[in-house]
C-alpha cells in the first residue's frame, strides 16, 4: 500500500487534509480572495483574514456552499496550491480519498472526483466516501458490524444526521443549515433587539465564546458594532442569555430532525443506538451544552468527539489503509 495517501474533507468553513506519510492533519479556511475577477490574491487563512475587511477590488468567496462545490476552478487551484506549498509532499502518483455529503447528486459527486482527477498531479487513484461513514471510522467505530450507529455531524453550512449499519447508510438526512445559520441568527437578534449591526466574524465569536445549547450561562462578552440609530460604531456588552435566545430556534430544528430520524429507525437498530448512544461530531458540535440539549430531547446518551472537526479526515485514511474497510469507498471512474 502506498504511504502517499491523502484524506481530504472539503468542508464549507475549513478544509482538512491528512497525509498518511507524515501522520499530520493540516487545516485551512476554505476561502479564496480574488482580484481582477479571475486572479487568486490569497487563499485559506490569509484570505479569511480579509473577509468583511477587503476593499471593493478584492472579492472574498467561499468555493464550497452547503457541502457542494460552488466554484470549481478556484477551489481546484487553491487545493493543489495548498498541497504543493504547505504539505510539501510528493503528489504525483498519490492516492486520494475524499469525503462527500450524503444527499448530493451523481453530478455533484463527479465534481469532487474531477477536482483531483483532472489536474497536473496525475494521482494513482481517487476514491470517494460518504462523510457519515468516514466520521464513524474516524471515531474508532467498526461500521461493518450489524450494529446501529447514529452520527450527527454539524458543520458550517450543513448538518448530517445518519444511521449506519453493515457499512452502509440505513437512514440519512442532510439539513442545509449548520453553524453559519447560528451566526446569522445572532446577527439578526442583535439588530432587532439592540439596533446593533455586527459582522459574521463577531457573531461567530459570540457563538463560540458564550453560546450554549441550554439556558443558564452567565458569562458576558464585549463586542463592537454599528449603531443603527446614530450610524456610529459603539461597544456594548452582550450576555450568554442573548446568544442562547438567538440560537434557540435553529437548535430546536436540529433536535426535531434528530427525533424524526429516531422515529424512522428500525427497532433493532434503535436498541443498539440506545445502548451505545448518539455520536456528535463536526465543528458545530463544540457549542457549550449542545450534548446536554440533545440528551434532554432524546433521553439517549450523547458521545462527543475529542477533535470533532478532524473525525472524518482521520477516518478517510483508515478506510483506504485497512483492508477490512475496502468496500466502503467508491470511485466515479468511467
Amino acid at each position: 500500500m502506498n504511504d502517499n495517501i491523502y484524506g481530504i474533507d472539503l468542508g464549507t468553513c475549513n478544509f482538512k487534509v491528512f497525509c498518511k506519510a507524515t501522520g499530520k492533519i493540516m487545516k485551512e479556511k476554505n476561502t479564496v480572495a480574488i482580484i481582477n475577477k479571475n486572479q487568486i490574491y490569497a487563499y485559506g487563512d490569509d484570505a479569511y483574514a480579509m473577509y468583511e475587511k477587503a476593499p471593493e477590488s478584492i472579492q472574498v468567496i467561499f468555493p464550497v456552499v452547503s457541502g457542494v462545490i460552488a466554484d470549481y476552478n478556484f477551489l481546484q487551484t487553491m487545493i493543489i496550491t495548498f498541497l504543493e506549498e504547505k504539505m510539501k509532499s510528493k503528489l504525483r502518483g498519490s492516492e486520494f480519498v475524499v469525503a462527500v455529503p450524503t444527499d448530493i447528486t451523481d453530478v455533484e459527486k463527479r465534481a469532487f472526483y474531477d477536482m483531483f482527477f483532472k489536474n497536473k498531479i496525475r494521482p494513482k487513484s481517487i476514491l470517494l466516501c460518504e462523510k457519515p461513514i468516514a466520521d464513524a471510522v474516524g471515531l474508532g467505530l467498526d461500521v461493518n458490524q450489524p450494529t446501529g450507529i447514529m452520527i450527527v455531524d454539524m458543520g458550517a453550512d450543513t448538518t448530517e444526521i445518519s444511521v449506519i449499519s453493515l457499512g452502509g447508510l440505513v437512514l440519512s438526512e442532510l439539513l442545509h443549515f449548520g453553524g453559519n445559520r447560528l451566526d446569522e441568527n445572532i446577527i439578526t437578534y442583535m439588530r432587532n433587539e439592540y439596533n446593533l449591526v455586527i459582522g459574521q466574524k463577531t457573531a461567530k465569536s459570540i457563538k463560540e465564546n458564550i453560546g450554549s445549547g441550554l439556558p443558564g450561562r452567565t458569562e458576558t462578552m464585549n463586542i463592537v458594532g454599528r449603531d443603527l440609530v446614530s450610524g456610529l460604531p459603539i461597544e456594548m456588552e452582550v450576555s450568554a442569555a442573548d446568544a442562547y435566545e438567538a440560537m434557540k430556534k435553529t437548535l430546536e430544528s436540529i433536535c426535531t430532525s434528530i427525533k424524526l430520524i429516531l422515529e424512522r429507525t428500525p427497532p433493532e437498530l434503535a436498541k443498539d443506538i440506545i445502548h451505545s448512544g448518539i455520536y456528535i461530531t463536526g465543528g458545530g458540535s463544540q457549542i457549550h451544552n449542545l450534548d446536554k440539549l440533545f440528551e434532554n430531547i432524546t433521553n439517549i446518551k450523547i458521545n462527543t468527539a475529542e477533535a470533532p472537526e478532524e473525525s472524518a479526515v482521520r477516518g478517510l485514511v483508515k478506510i483506504v489503509s485497512d483492508s477490512k474497510f475496502k468496500k466502503l469507498p467508491f470511485t466515479m471512474k468511467k
